[in-house]
């Protein structure tokens, strides 16, 4: 058995505010907080909520919708195949019949670039740490002032520039970068962008939060509720986040046979195809599951990696969204790119494209919810 774990890094839009909250009210500028580092105090996803909202999408697109949840409730347990997408991708547990632990990683996704009101329009917002830690390189700038300007910016570099409440004057051009994953981030957006100090950026970004004012309505009356008055908190759309997703394959199977159409990874029911003396049956159709997987050219959704799952969840955010406010537009958010990171921790450029990064298929007829 071969163990080589892989590090790939997404990068996400929201294309609605996102509002994942603290899990209570509190005194301070808003009634819901979100959630924040604490080193930093920057709003970020955490990777608990897109890890339960991932798997919950892709258990759907794969019709294992009884292998979506803790796997407790009778009728809906886990099915614990080894050739199951989501049981061998999130991993299981099945009372007491023991579990097993789940072959990715999936971290927080954290704020890259961040929208601003300014005299000229809308600008994109970064730090030096958000930069570097996301793999575009070391840069610097000296406190209360910032970088714009250079090739294809759109912003004027002879006065200084609001961002929000705050005036800030040029110090240089922003720096080139020329990463392909840069390159996948909307040109609109590249060619606004500003650099501040990192000091600066937490301010400005919890200074220009969406915050919205909402009321409970009394259901007898169909008024606003008397005392009900509440505030939260959102990161605003077209906020540019990255998060990584970690494949510890420890398993190291081959389910994903036949070009990946797992349907037929196990057609000999007499078990040829072990993993620890379990054998798994065909995964498709499911006697046991009416639902049946979206099907592409006609042929039922394959996988060839586990972050092909992934990435079949997480396409089904910018549909459904993720955390809370979703009766109230909020939560959806869209995939950009996602890349392979080098050991050194850095990112390939270019990037190849997915199906080289992860032996995925090709969806040439893709589903939406």
């Amino acid at each position: 058995m071969t163990h080589d774990p892989k590090t790939y890094r997404f990068f996400l839009m929201t294309v609605d505010p996102v509002h994942v909250g603290t899990g209570g009210a509190r005194l301070g500028r808003v009634d819901n907080p979100i959630v924040r580092e604490p080193g930093t105090n920057l709003p970020k996803i955490p990777g608990s909520s897109l890890h339960g909202v991932i798997r919950t999408y892709a258990a759907h697109r794969y019709g294992k919708p009884q292998c979506a949840g803790q796997g407790q409730q009778e009728g809906r347990k886990h099915c614990g195949r080894p050739t199951c997408p989501i049981c061998y991708t999130f991993g299981y547990a099945r009372d007491r019949e023991g579990g097993r632990a789940g072959v990715v990683a999936i971290g927080d996704a954290r704020i890259l670039l961040f929208p601003v009101y300014s005299m000229v329009g809308p600008v994109w917002v970064t730090g030096p740490l958000a930069l570097e830690a996301a793999g575009f390189g070391s840069h610097q700038v000296s406190p209360g002032k910032a970088r714009w300007g250079g090739t294809n910016s759109e912003l004027p570099t002879d006065k200084p520039l609001n961002l929000g409440w705050l005036m800030v004057g040029r110090e240089g051009n922003f720096p080139s970068i020329t990463n392909a994953s840069w390159e996948d981030i909307p040109e609109q957006i590249r060619n606004r962008v500003v650099l501040v100090s990192d000091k600066l950026f937490s301010q400005i970004v919890n200074s220009n939060l969406e915050v919205r004012t909402s009321v409970a309505i009394n259901p007898e009356t169909g008024a606003a509720k008397e005392g009900a008055l509440f505030t939260y908190e959102a990161i605003p759309r077209a906020t540019i986040l990255w998060m990584d997703v970690v494949v510890s394959d420890y398993r190291d199977k081959t389910p994903w046979q036949n070009q990946g159409i797992i349907w037929k990874a196990y057609q000999d029911n007499q078990g040829e195809w072990h993993d620890n003396d379990q054998r798994g049956g065909p995964l498709y159709p499911d006697t046991n599951n009416p639902s049946q997987p979206e099907t592409i050219n006609g042929q039922p959704r394959g996988w060839k990696s586990p972050i092909d799952v992934i990435q079949a969840g997480l396409e089904w955010t910018e549909h459904l969204g993720v955390g809370g406010m979703g009766t109230r537009g909020f939560g959806r958010i869209r995939k950009l790119t996602a890349c392979p990171v080098k050991a050194d921790g850095t990112l390939d450029s270019p990037c190849p494209n997915e199906d080289d990064a992860h032996g995925g298929t090709e969806d040439t007829e893709e589903s939406s919810p």
